[in-house]
């Protein structure tokens, strides 16, 4: 690269100063569970009355396949509770694999428009049946049968072939109004992060964001102050 094209670079770069408010140590709930609710209702409120956070749960979730190389996609979060965020997915996806090869994960929530994340560092758990279903049937119609239709993460001829198989699925499970009408497939489940820290990510001018984090100091969940100790970390 010359020097004119590395001005033409820095000419161009978009330069955005973080107008957040930041968070300190005592304004931190006492725990992470709590912490993260007041942030998700936050964004949520953000969305209800400005449209600026389209998908408040929408969730990163890193994994590392058996060769060391990293992967990383978007979900939907949906269960956070004390013992952590969980999400669905098919069993016999990529990442499914990779949470299967290692047993860690990481996942975070980015909220751009109020300058916060959440970050979510631990150990994938296998989401109960129970919790399984009980999401699987909350779903609509049209969800619960791409859970049928679409073998995750594999390959596939066409966008033809991939509404095909919707159709034949659509076709054997039709649409009768009632929640068991699409059983819920053998390979379809989810995870939670059993976290070993969680961090909170506050943007602030000049590049001085904060970050505080929860780490883990002995055993309890999200909702359990003693289990956490706070720490801070440089931008």
């Amino acid at each position: 690269m010359t020097a004119n094209d590395r001005d033409a670079v820095h000419r161009t770069a978009r330069r955005t100063d973080y107008l957040g408010d930041g968070i300190a140590e005592d304004e931190l709930a006492a725990t992470p569970l709590e912490q993260v609710q007041r942030w998700l209702d936050a964004a949520e409120t953000r969305q209800a009355e400005r449209g600026d956070v389209p998908e408040p749960t929408a969730m990163s979730v890193a994994t590392v396949d058996r060769t060391g190389m990293p992967n990383v996609r978007t979900v939907l979060m949906r269960f956070l509770d004390g013992r952590g965020p969980g999400f669905v997915t098919g069993l016999t996806s990529a990442k499914a694999a990779e949470i299967e090869t290692t047993g860690t994960i990481a996942a975070s929530l980015t909220w751009p428009s109020l300058y916060r994340a959440v970050r979510f560092r631990g150990h994938a758990v296998p989401l109960d049946r129970d919790e399984v279903v009980d999401y699987f049937v909350s779903r609509p119609w049209g969800s619960r049968i791409s859970a049928w239709a679409s073998d995750q993460s594999r390959g596939v001829a066409s966008r033809a072939a991939l509404e095909a198989a919707y159709a034949r699925f659509a076709e054997r499970y039709p649409d009768t109004g009632s929640p068991d009408d699409v059983p819920v497939p053998d390979d379809w489940g989810g995870w939670r992060v059993a976290c070993r820290e969680v961090e909170l990510w506050a943007g602030r001018r000049n590049r001085l964001h904060d970050r505080l984090v929860y780490a883990r100091v002995t055993s309890g969940g999200l909702d359990e102050a003693r289990a956490w100790a706070v720490h801070r970390r440089q931008p």
